[in-house]
């Protein structure tokens, strides 16, 4: 038995990129694995190495099984301050430049952990492409982890590999995207600017390797599951031929044993889950909007106001998680209406940093979402049976609201149509308060909050034993022991 357990047991590297949207779901994987007997190892910088340690800790499994290797990022050979270790740290779009580029010189750091433990898998993440070639100096399959929807992930393939955008005369003439299933019209302007080659080569070279790796690599997993986008997960493989394995959604594995694990999901929040599910408690089902935007993108004070003054006009409850600290006493925050948190008393809760999301989203009494169209915020919402308003700024998050409003049926636009590294367009108060009420009252809104419980009911289910998820799962992890014997013999 022992000797059996030895062989079918198996060690996985993850490498996430430094980033909290990146990492948390790498975690999520790391969790899974070992959940099913196998050792895990992250490599991350010292900067999230104890926030690794306090949340491993809380975990049922030994320290055996989940490991964390440091690695050290080449700030000052990029011209960063020494100690930028995450994007969240590089705060101006020209430092996030070359925090991209401090990453891409960790080759030799991750050749000399491969080199010296001899892993039989590494999942890096997208942002790494130069990877997959460092894993096949000594035999190591690499899998690629995008952390996105399989929606974005054809979209970006087939974008990359036709340029639709280049046949269209202007910015907002719309197109189709060639080999993509779906009528779903696109414009150019909602197009990466390094995707259409229009910035610095740097990005556009980095976005044209990741692609190539898509191609090149032993496959990817997603951080989603079949029954959410079943025509685009059998394009991704059969017709544009990328093995893949939908494993998610990754956040419910450990939601299902641990309460606590999903009230403090990531950073550690700003409020107590307890403050927050208690002002909740108190609201009934479907009456309360949670608006945020993610870790990364930070919005002007001009735009935070009219967001204020469109949920007072309209009427309903909120939770609003802002990347604002709170000023001391006396001191008025420009970014907040003379009077709003006075008027909004009761009927708001404004969370200043990282908020308890999934906690909030799960509350009965929460009906709708306001987001960014960041996946790991989409498919928590996707698995709450929420509604959303969709309010994509950057990233991949124009592919993402196309899936939720027009192929899933589950959302509403704001209606930005600009893809930008910063804010994007600017959104009236007026626009705010029509897209909020749509989502939270009358016959539409309980329409597609039905279809998104029908689509939350199926995710929990895909990671069930026997169902789509867990299925893709062991047909991974009986891929590599394959791989591996093979690797072995020669």
């Amino acid at each position: 038995m022992g000797s059996s357990k030895t062989q079918d047991q198996l060690h996985v590297f993850f490498f996430p990129f430094m980033a909290q949207g990146h990492l948390i779901p790498a975690i999520d994987m790391a969790k899974l694995f070992a959940s099913h007997g196998h050792t895990s190892t992250i490599i991350t910088p010292s900067h999230y190495a104890s926030f690794l340690s306090k949340t491993l800790e809380k975990t049922r499994f030994s320290a055996t099984q989940i490991g964390v290797l440091t690695i050290k990022i080449p700030c000052e050979e990029v011209g960063l301050p020494r100690g930028t270790e995450s994007l969240h740290m590089a705060s101006t779009p020209e430092a996030q430049k070359q925090f991209f580029k401090a990453a891409g010189l960790l080759g030799p750091q991750l050749d000399e952990l491969l080199r010296r433990h001899r892993p039989d898998c590494l999942v890096a993440d997208m942002f790494f492409p130069w990877a997959t070639d460092v894993a096949a100096r000594y035999g190591i399959p690499r899998l690629i982890f995008e952390g996105t929807s399989c929606f974005a992930m054809c979209a970006s393939l087939c974008m990359f590999l036709h340029q639709p955008y280049k046949n269209v005369s202007s910015d907002s003439e719309p197109f189709f995207i060639p080999d993509f299933p779906g009528d779903i019209e696109f414009t150019r302007s909602t197009i990466p600017d390094f995707v259409k080659g229009e910035v610095e080569m740097d990005f556009t070279n980095l976005y044209e390797a990741i692609r190539q790796a898509e191609l090149r690599s032993y496959g990817v997993l997603v951080n989603s599951f079949y029954e959410l986008e079943s025509a685009y997960a059998d394009h991704y493989t059969k017709v544009l031929g990328v093995k893949a394995w939908h494993i998610g959604p990754l956040f419910l594995y450990n939601q299902a044993s641990d309460a606590e694990e999903k009230a403090k999901r990531g950073m550690e929040a700003c409020i107590g889950e307890h403050e927050c599910l208690k002002w909740l408690d108190s609201k009934e089902p479907n009456t309360v909007v949670y608006i945020c935007f993610g870790s990364l993108i930070s919005l002007s004070d001009s735009q935070l106001r009219e967001i204020a003054m469109g949920l007072e006009g309209s009427g309903k409850q909120f939770i609003w998680g802002v990347n604002k600290e709170k000023k001391r006493e006396g001191v008025r925050e420009e970014w907040l209406p003379q009077g709003f948190e006075e008027r909004m008393e009761g009927k708001g809760l404004i969370i200043r940093g990282w908020a308890p999301q999934v906690a909030i989203l799960e509350h009965e009494a929460v009906g709708g979402f306001v987001t960014h169209c960041g996946w790991n915020s989409t498919l928590e919402a996707v698995c709450a049976g929420v509604a959303m308003v969709t309010w994509p700024v950057s990233a991949e998050q124009f592919y993402n609201e196309k899936l939720v409003t027009q192929v899933l049926g589950i959302g509403v636009g704001v209606g930005v149509q600009r893809w930008t590294r910063t804010e994007g367009d600017f959104v009236r108060r007026e626009v705010v308060e029509k897209a909020v009420k749509r989502i939270m009252e009358g016959e539409e809104a309980e329409e597609m909050r039905s279809r998104a419980r029908v689509y939350a009911e199926l995710g929990r289910q895909a990671i069930e034993e026997g169902r789509s998820s867990y299925s893709d799962l062991n047909a991974l992890f009986e891929d590599l022991r394959l791989l591996r014997i093979a690797r072995d013999s020669s």
